[in-house]
């Protein structure tokens, strides 16, 4: 699979709805069974605007950080048992600190999309930020299916964003819900 981060935006009209979806995002980007298969979750946010005005942000460490780490210090502790001590060593630890910079520079939501979405919101709504790569849009849409919110900003093309928003905005097979988040923003951005 090839790294093509998605950012998105997706607001609600309240405070607590974002952390709700995200733990199923979470779910099915970091959960056990095939959801991983499908979207790699690469770094996820919750942002709040408060009904004084005040923000808050909560980001959820991505797991597959402390994975990279963890195989930097074994590739360095194997270079070193196992090939000549310094030279392995060195190019164990110095390959997976690659990796881990690589992944952490690409994969992720910036200072200026926060900062973007921050703009939009209203006091008393929230909006989850989400960094993937999605294998299948199919399976992906499936998931999210009836989970609320409205599309505020994302790097996607305007048709991937439509189907995303349609999706969000349907009736959940199990229980149905409101789509909830028409009136607390002040628009989308697409970058």
């Amino acid at each position: 699979m090839g790294m093509n981060v998605h950012l998105w935006a997706i607001g609600f009209d309240n405070e607590t709805r974002a952390a709700e979806v995200r733990s199923e995002i979470e779910e099915l980007g970091w959960g056990p069974g095939r959801g991983g298969k499908y979207l790699l979750l690469l770094d996820d946010a919750v942002l709040v605007r408060h009904a004084d005005g005040s923000l808050t942000f909560d980001r959820t460490p991505a797991p597959w950080r402390e994975s990279l780490v963890v195989g930097a210090v074994t590739g360095w502790l194997l270079g070193l048992l196992l090939a000549a001590p310094l030279s392995g060593a060195l190019c164990g630890g110095l390959l997976g600190a690659v990796g881990v910079a690589v992944l952490t520079a690409r994969a992720g939501l910036s200072n200026d999309f926060v900062q973007d979405v921050e703009r939009l919101l209203r006091p008393g709504a929230s909006a989850l930020l989400v960094a993937d790569d999605v294998n299948s849009l199919d399976v992906i849409r499936h998931a999210i299916r009836g989970l609320g919110g409205r599309v505020l900003k994302t790097n996607v093309d305007p048709e991937r964003a439509r189907l995303i928003q349609e999706t969000l905005a349907m009736a959940r097979p199990e229980s149905p819900q409101q789509n909830e988040a028409h009136s607390a923003f002040t628009g989308v951005i697409a970058s």
